[in-house]
């Protein structure tokens, strides 16, 4: 009896512990410290390092590596023939650095310890790769405009010294001249062996074991346009989602360019429709606020929300491409002819 009474109080004891509530931050301005500034590159390519360095890839052949220890750049160009191409696409493991050319010819790079090797080309009149991302040391894939009826999807699983294109029978169809906007690196989100790919037709084409199979999913966000659809897409875990796009050429529109989800990609309904923000390249869920935190970036300004992308407010008209988190309030973004470390205040 003396256990049952001791085992009783203690149940009751946990019991009566209130959950720790979890209470959003509020922030209504952001500090800009330009860390890089080059009138000639265009960065919409950027990656933060294991030890907070970042790497970025750009036009002008022009790749480079931030060390915020020593605040120094190590810029480079990468060299092939006497091409001259631009770079949209980078990612990491925890041992090498990657970087995907737009255009044709397709060419991604890998750094080894006699510098930059080339792992992959393609050549088609069409070919076009968007974005890349690692699910982990060996495994990685990188995204690109259909072709011959299928998107393309190229996929590594020796540490991206080699990769392969998946033939159009292993994908769904695509929406004729389906592609990805390579605008900010963010077309592709992966949790765990789960990825999501978004698309210009406002589609999302998902896999839950690491581009093994695929299908796809319609979305209502705009999509009619080639200049529409979706831009950015991020998820805080397996089930809570956010894209973000609309129209380059229309700035200020605001109706239908901004989708959320809860249930993993399955259904997605507008969010803040016709409201704050506008177009956007880029859409990022600030680290370990669950999910509840978000921030977009655009060529004119800055947004946030505190509400898991209901609402959002504008708080700041700085120009930016793409973003990526260091930790809950600081960020790198890329641009126009800068890189910027950001602080939310």
């Amino acid at each position: 009896m003396k256990q049952i009474i001791i085992a009783f109080l203690l149940i009751s004891l946990f019991s009566c512990k209130t959950e720790e509530k979890f209470t959003p931050r509020d922030f209504n301005s952001v500090e800009v410290e330009p860390i890089l500034e080059d009138s000639l590159l265009s960065i919409r390519a950027i990656d933060i390092l294991d030890d907070n360095g970042l790497a970025f890839a750009a036009n002008n052949n022009s790749f480079g590596l931030y060390d915020p220890a020593k605040k120094t750049w190590n810029i480079s160009k990468q060299k092939q023939d006497t091409l001259k191409f631009s770079f949209r696409s980078v990612a990491h493991t925890t041992t090498d650095f990657f970087m995907l050319t737009v255009a044709n010819p397709a060419l991604l790079y890998k750094t080894t310890s006699s510098g930059m090797v080339l792992v992959y080309k393609e050549e088609h009149e069409n070919v076009f790769y968007d974005a890349m991302k690692f699910w982990n040391d060996n495994e990685g894939i990188a995204i690109g405009d259909s072709i011959d009826g299928c998107l393309s999807i190229i996929i590594t699983r020796d540490r991206g010294n080699t990769w392969t294109k998946l033939p159009c029978d292993q994908l769904p169809p695509a929406v004729e001249g389906e592609g990805a906007f390579a605008a900010s690196n963010t077309n592709i989100a992966i949790i765990g062996d789960k990825t999501w790919v978004a698309t210009t037709a406002g589609r999302i084409y998902y896999s839950e074991d690491k581009g093994e199979t695929w299908e796809v999913t319609n979305t209502p966000i705009i999509s009619k346009k080639e200049t529409e659809g979706i831009y950015s897409i991020d998820f805080y875990d397996e089930l809570n989602g956010f894209a973000i796009g609309g129209d380059y050429t229309k700035p200020d529109g605001n109706k239908a360019n901004k989708i959320k989800t809860e249930d993993g990609g399955k259904t997605w309904q507008f969010a803040a429709d016709g409201q704050t923000p506008n177009y956007r390249s880029c859409v990022q869920y600030i680290p370990n606020r669950n999910g509840q935190e978000l921030v977009a970036v655009g060529f004119k300004g800055i947004d946030y929300s505190n509400d898991g992308g209901n609402t959002w407010k504008t708080i700041s008209n700085e120009g930016f491409f793409t973003i990526r988190f260091i930790d809950e309030t600081t960020a790198y973004a890329a641009g126009s002819g800068r890189i910027s470390k950001l602080t939310l205040k």
